[in-house]
């Protein structure tokens, strides 16, 4: 028996379809499923700065809105009970620290009153939180 010679040899083509679906839906997956760093609760515009620090451990967070709202943790609170309110939560922390997140148009003697209660209250640390220029 005799074999014929191929004369024009083909090589399979790769069919790179599936690879791109692939693809494609590794990068949805992965652009989806990356964790964005979103401070919770209350919608302030911080002041700018350089040297922003992200604080990714849980910690006493304290909002005070450009109406002069005070939120501790996202829940509301009067700054007449404020410095009793700190008082039973700094305790519970192992720095306590507070971090003051003032939007930039509140009042100043707003924020000053909260820094005043927070220090009376023991809070040996205090942050002010800003955004990244």
């Amino acid at each position: 028996m005799k074999f014929r010679k191929r004369v024009g040899f083909t090589r399979p083509l790769l069919d790179v379809t599936p690879m791109a679906d692939v693809v494609f839906l590794l990068l949805i997956f992965f652009m989806l499923s990356s964790s964005f760093l979103i401070e919770p609760g209350i919608k302030l515009k911080l002041p700018a700065t350089k040297t922003a620090e992200i604080q990714s451990d849980k910690k006493l967070i304290l909002s005070v809105k450009k109406t002069g709202e005070i939120f501790l943790n996202e829940r509301p609170v009067r700054l007449e009970s404020l410095e009793e309110e700190l008082r039973l939560l700094l305790p519970l922390q192992s720095e306590k620290l507070l971090i003051v997140r003032a939007d930039k148009e509140a009042l100043h003697g707003i924020v000053v009153e909260v820094l005043d209660k927070a220090k009376l209250a023991g809070a040996e640390k205090l942050a002010i939180a800003t955004e990244k220029k």
